[in-house]
This record gives C-alpha cells, sequence and structure tokens, in this order.
C-alpha cells in the first residue's frame, strides 16, 4: 500500500514540476510521421504478361482482386457511351454460363464482382477465393455481348440522359469536360441520344477483345494469404488468357496546358433557376507519383477540400451564399484536373464568384500560416490511414507503384512526406497549379438572371454558351416584335392555326391516347375530356401484356381526387379551379373567364424557330411565357413556374384530330420539371372526338 501512494505522489510531483517549466505559449513540436505498413507484398508475371501482385493482409478471412488494364483506346466518336456500357454488357453472360448462372454463383458465396471498361474487381471470403478468380478469368476471357442486354444498356443510358438535360450538376460536368478537353480527347467525349442510338454491338465486342488482353493487365490480390495460396490459383484460371497487341491511340487536347490561357466564361442556359452551379476548372499537367502531388493535395485542402477548407467558410459560413464550396486538385497519367464549385442564388452569383477567385489569388501571394498547415495535414494523414482500410485501396497503391513507375516506398513514406511539407511548399504549387486568370468558368443557371454580370470575368469580355451535351449554342436576344403586332393579334392568329371557332365548338369530347418512357420502362397516358368540364387523365405502367396503373387524376365538374400507391386524395380548392380550366376543351376561345392576360414580350428564337414570345399572367397571379411559331402561328414552347417548381413544355408536330372541323392536337409533347424526375417526351399513339363518352369514366 505504502508503494503504490508512493508512487501516485512522485507521479503528482513530477507532473506538477513539468508544469511549472511548460512555456504553454510556445506550440509543441508535431511527433514523427508513423511509417505506413501495407504488408508483405510480392510479384510475379504470368508468361502471357499478366502482372500480379500479391499483399498479404491477415486481419480478416477475406480477399479482394482488382485488375486494371493499362490502355489507351480510340474514341468513342459517334457512338460515344459504350464504354460506359461495359460495366453490364460484360456481366450478363460467357460461353459457359448464362447471366442467371453467374449472378447465382456470385450470391451464394456472398461475393461481389464488378466490371468497367478498363478493370474489374472482386471481393469475398477467403475460401471462395479459387472461385471468385474462376468467375473472373471467365468474364475476362468468354464475355458474350448480345444485341439483347445492349438495346437494354442503350434505353438505361437514354433515360440518364433525359435527366442530365435538365440536371445542373451533370450541365456543368458536361460542358466542364468540353471546354476543359475537348472531343478529340477521351476525357471530353460526352453521351447523347444520337451517339447512344447509334452503338453497335460489334463496336462493343471489338472494345472488349481488343483492350481485354492480359499483357496490359495489373492485377492486385490483397486479403488473409500468401504467394504459395494464390500463385498456382492465377496460373490456372489466367494462365490461358491470350495476349495480343493492344493499340495505343493518342489524344490531343482542346487546347494546350500552358501560361497563355486567359479567363472564359462558358454558360449553359437553364430557364427559370433561381440557382447558379459554377465550375472554375481547367486542365494540369500532374502524374501520379510525381514530387508534387502530395504538395498540390495539401494546398487544394487547405482551398477547399472539406467543410474547414477557405471555400467553404467563406461561401457559406461568413456569407450563407450556399451550402458550401469545394475545389480538386486531379492527378492523372493523361492529364489532371483543377475544379472549385459552388451552388449559390442567382442574385449572388457573381459575388461569391468573386470570392472564390479571390482565395485562389490568396493561396498564391500569402503564406498559409502555421497552424492552419499542421491541421490540414493532421486531417489528410487521419484520411490516409482510415483509407488503408479498404482492400480496394491498398490494392489501386500496389497497382499504381508498377503501372507508374513509382518509387517503391512511395506509399510506406507517405506521412513522412506529407508531414515535411512547408508553408513555402503550399505556395510554389499553388503559384503552378492554382490558376483564376487562366481558368474556364463554366456555369449553368438562369441566362436572364446571370449571364450579363459574368461578362467581366471573360477575358474578351464575352460568353460562350452550351447546351447540356457542352455542344455551342447560338442564343438570340429577344427582339422587338414587327410595328402594329399584339399579343391579341399573335393569339388570334394561333387560334385560327389550330382550327378556329367553329373546331373548338364542335368538340363534344375528346380523348388522347399517349406513350412515353420512364427509367426504362414504356409508359401509356390516357387523357379524356368531355364538355363542359369534366377530364380523367391516368398512367399505366406496361409490363408485357399487363399493364400497372401508376396515377390517376380525376375530376367530375365539380369535385375530384387523384390517385396512386394505393393512395388517394381528394382535390383542394385550389386544384378545382385548376381542374375546372384543364377540363374546358373550348378554355383557349375565352382567357377572359379565367382571368388570363397576355402581352407581347417580342420575338425570340425557340430551337432554331423565330417565335412570338408572350408574357401570361392567370386570374391566380400565377406567370407563365408562350412562345408562338412566327410561320404556323402554333403554340410551341411554355414555361411556367420557376427554380424546382419550374415545368417547361415543348409542342411539335400539330395534326389534325378526325370528325373536329378541323381542330388540331400536338403529336409530340416534352415536358421537363414540374415534379418529374427525369424529362418525358409523349407521343400521341390515337386521337379521337365525340365518341359518346359515359359521364361513368368521372366517377
Amino acid at each position: 500500500m505504502k508503494k503504490i501512494t508512493f508512487s501516485i505522489i512522485a507521479i503528482v510531483l513530477f507532473s506538477a514540476a513539468i508544469a511549472q517549466k511548460l512555456d504553454r505559449s510556445i506550440k509543441p513540436k508535431p511527433g514523427p510521421a508513423p511509417e505506413i505498413k501495407l504488408g508483405n507484398t510480392e510479384s510475379f508475371t504470368l508468361p502471357n504478361g499478366m502482372k500480379v501482385f500479391v499483399v498479404e493482409n491477415h486481419k480478416l478471412p477475406t480477399i479482394s482482386c482488382s485488375i486494371q488494364f493499362d490502355v489507351n483506346p480510340e474514341l468513342q466518336g459517334n457512338m460515344a457511351g459504350y464504354r460506359e456500357m461495359m460495366s453490364e454488357l460484360l456481366t450478363a453472360g460467357t460461353t459457359t454460363r448464362t447471366k442467371e448462372k453467374l449472378n447465382s454463383e456470385i450470391d451464394q458465396m456472398g461475393a461481389s464482382i464488378n466490371v468497367s471498361d478498363e478493370g474489374m474487381f472482386g471481393r469475398g471470403m477467403k475460401k471462395y477465393m479459387g472461385k471468385i478468380f474462376e468467375l473472373m478469368a471467365d468474364m475476362a476471357m468468354n464475355a458474350v455481348i448480345t444485341n439483347e442486354e445492349l438495346e437494354k444498356a442503350k434505353k438505361k443510358m437514354l433515360s440518364g440522359i433525359q435527366t442530365q438535360k435538365n440536371q445542373p450538376d451533370a450541365m456543368v460536368n458536361n460542358v466542364s469536360a468540353v471546354v476543359n478537353f475537348g472531343d478529340k480527347h477521351p476525357y471530353g467525349e460526352i453521351a447523347t441520344e444520337e451517339t447512344v442510338k447509334k452503338i453497335t454491338v460489334d463496336r462493343c465486342i471489338q472494345y472488349y477483345k481488343t483492350y481485354f488482353r492480359p499483357n496490359v493487365a495489373y492485377v492486385a490480390i490483397v486479403g488473409d494469404i500468401t504467394m504459395a495460396e494464390v500463385k498456382p490459383l492465377i496460373e490456372s484460371y489466367f494462365g490461358k488468357w491470350e495476349r495480343a497487341n493492344v493499340p495505343v491511340a493518342t489524344y490531343a487536347l482542346r487546347a494546350p496546358i500552358n501560361a497563355s490561357r486567359t479567363t472564359k466564361v462558358d454558360f449553359a442556359p437553364r430557364t427559370g433557376a433561381v440557382q447558379s452551379v459554377v465550375n472554375v476548372t481547367y486542365p494540369i499537367d500532374l502524374k501520379p507519383g510525381t514530387p508534387d502531388v502530395i504538395k498540390a493535395k495539401v494546398a487544394n485542402t487547405i482551398l477547399g477540400g472539406g467543410s474547414f477548407g477557405r471555400l467553404f467558410l467563406h461561401i457559406r459560413e461568413a456569407h450563407g451564399w450556399g451550402y458550401g464550396s469545394y475545389s480538386t486538385i486531379q492527378e492523372d497519367d493523361k492529364v489532371g484536373s483543377f475544379s472549385a464549385e459552388l451552388k449559390v442564388q442567382n442574385n449572388v452569383s457573381d459575388s461569391a464568384l468573386e470570392v472564390l477567385l479571390d482565395e485562389m489569388r490568396i493561396m498564391r501571394s500569402q503564406p498559409v500560416p502555421d497552424t492552419t498547415l499542421q491541421n490540414c495535414i493532421t486531417y489528410m494523414s487521419g484520411n490516409f490511414a482510415i483509407g488503408l482500410e479498404d482492400p480496394k485501396r491498398v490494392a489501386q497503391f500496389a497497382i499504381n507503384i508498377e503501372r507508374y513507375n513509382m518509387p517503391k516506398d512511395y506509399y510506406q513514406n507517405y506521412l513522412k512526406n506529407l508531414s515535411a511539407v512547408t508553408a513555402a511548399d503550399v505556395m510554389e504549387v499553388s503559384k503552378k497549379y492554382i490558376l483564376p486568370d487562366q481558368a474556364n468558368i463554366v456555369v449553368a443557371g438562369n441566362k436572364d438572371a446571370v449571364a450579363s454580370k459574368l461578362t467581366k470575368y471573360s477575358a474578351d469580355g464575352k460568353i460562350d454558351y452550351f447546351d447540356w451535351a457542352g455542344k455551342p449554342l447560338v442564343i438570340s436576344e429577344a427582339t422587338a416584335a414587327p410595328s402594329g403586332i399584339t399579343a391579341d393579334e399573335v393569339y388570334k392568329k394561333y387560334l385560327t392555326a389550330m382550327g378556329g371557332e367553329k373546331a373548338f365548338n364542335s368538340i363534344k369530347d375528346l380523348k388522347l391516347v399517349m406513350k412515353t418512357s420512364f427509367q426504362g420502362r414504356d409508359m401509356s397516358v390516357t387523357i379524356i375530356k368531355k364538355s363542359p368540364n369534366k377530364s380523367l387523365q391516368s398512367m399505366d405502367m406496361e409490363m408485357g401484356a399487363q399493364k400497372m396503373n401508376v396515377g390517376k387524376s380525376v375530376f367530375d365538374g365539380t369535385k375530384g381526387y387523384q390517385a396512386g400507391g394505393g393512395q388517394r386524395k381528394d382535390m383542394t380548392e385550389e386544384e378545382i379551379n385548376e381542374a375546372k380550366e384543364e377540363a374546358d376543351i373550348a378554355a383557349d376561345l375565352h382567357p377572359e373567364k379565367y382571368g388570363i392576360k397576355r402581352t407581347l414580350a417580342g420575338m425570340e428564337q425557340v430551337n432554331g424557330i423565330n417565335a412570338y414570345k408572350i408574357n401570361v399572367v392567370d386570374g391566380r397571379g400565377k406567370k407563365s411565357t408562350e412562345y408562338y411559331d412566327a410561320a404556323s402561328s402554333m403554340l410551341i414552347k411554355k414555361i411556367k413556374g420557376e427554380g424546382d417548381e419550374m415545368e417547361t413544355t415543348d409542342y411539335a408536330d400539330y395534326k389534325e384530330v378526325t370528325g373536329t372541323n378541323g381542330f388540331k392536337v400536338a403529336y409530340t409533347i416534352t415536358q421537363v420539371g414540374g415534379g418529374l424526375p427525369v424529362p418525358l417526351t409523349f407521343k400521341v399513339q390515337t386521337a379521337e372526338a365525340n365518341t359518346n363518352i359515359p359521364d361513368s369514366e368521372f366517377n
């Protein structure tokens, strides 16, 4: 007991003595960076040229296998998109296994195997190691690409493209890719509806047979394994994989990476948007494993690498302009890139961009404080250590060292090299890679509200416009309508073109059946109207020969309801008032009944068509904009709402409905927004009028 008491007293006295001598104004020096232990790594090469790396990690009884192909493939050209489809095409069966059998064998092991256009990755329990290698080898050598699977993949990709057309992040990413790299570089190729529809099975098979070859493959196997266990299995399953000549393509950037670049503003218009998505971006020459990489990562982390980055703290915390702002410096063996992004309201788009550019300039001109630097290094060290828990990342390290000719101890010494980064290093790489005055400033947003305020950031004072896929747009500003033309005259010509008063009044009931595609599934929409004010709208999903109703709206002239997903909801008073107007077949003849007022705002180009632009306000004070073809007088576009509530509808292919004295409807209707998760194009299949539709349809 006395010895224990004495020990405690001694510790307390010793601690007190140290405290008296400790100067708390002096920051303690960080301890030496720990050396990273990645596990024992061995390698071998098969006779067919496949390089294999075995990394022992005995923490868990699992293994992971990563295969990467070191290729510079040919450009996709007019079939852009087929490389993205490889993940589905190459997992749809082999010459020895159907798709169902392949999936069943993977599921029975509780394993996972994924394939991309440039590699494969498998993971599972060690006891299934041989089976995992067998399946991966089968897919690498014997995949069967069928037209049936290609059509499924096309349908899925086309659905995704519809989403991109009005998704600001996708618009900015696509335009950034095009202006940074150009269409002569694989990073600048964008899949569109036109390119996806042209993709053939032969092109996909050619890619697979050309680039999935062992002599360009790096394989890293990480887990509870030894070389003695792994090597015989790899030789058995991958040894028969035939090597072949793999062509190496060369690429050309849109513009050289040099100091002669100047800033330019690239704008993707998003009508009615209340928020701007801005990306300050450009290509850089930063190769993996080079001395600048770690220093550049430190500089980027300080600028915008997280919630403690300067961009986040100033854009969100100091000004409250947006949810956050971040930056990225990406090294790459072909061409790297810098990107700094923010999302803010229209009215502060220019102010937030100014702050972002100022912070980039400060990184180049002012040394980072020691506290900031050390906090950053501590944060990055922690992230690196956490990342080592992921076998896929450890496998990537093993491949990187060989593929990019990096020092063998690059990752073992990563933390040591990270802790050695100085404020001078940060400024040096900032001057080299953070280039606010040589950037592409890419914006997706409201042209009318934002674009003019951003011209000052373009070196030539001009803005280049692009569509969602990065294709140049010719923007025509609204011009004055010819003298003497009024909104009433434009609207009367529209009524005449639609068939006139006689045609409208001849319709007692009207039924349209339309088709569209949503997330790869065909859907049919039925719209029924009966004079004076009854209506029904119903949407069915087609499942083979069966149909499943997914939504319905019914109005009997006085009350109505909406139904979907097993739920039913009665219409509110406001919805009833809207339904009355919507159900009125002849509503266009008497807009005054619904308090609608139209004002001519000039003329504007809409999809290459010269159109009258008319601003509309209804009896509830809601605003919209209508565009009428100056030549045909037909309504070709309507925009209502703003921001997330904005709905844009395009009308085309007008045809006469039989038995209506000339009444016409648009046979192609494309709707974007308005609560739809993706743009939808509706094609009228049948249009019938005056078929004596019973009132019971509207119960």
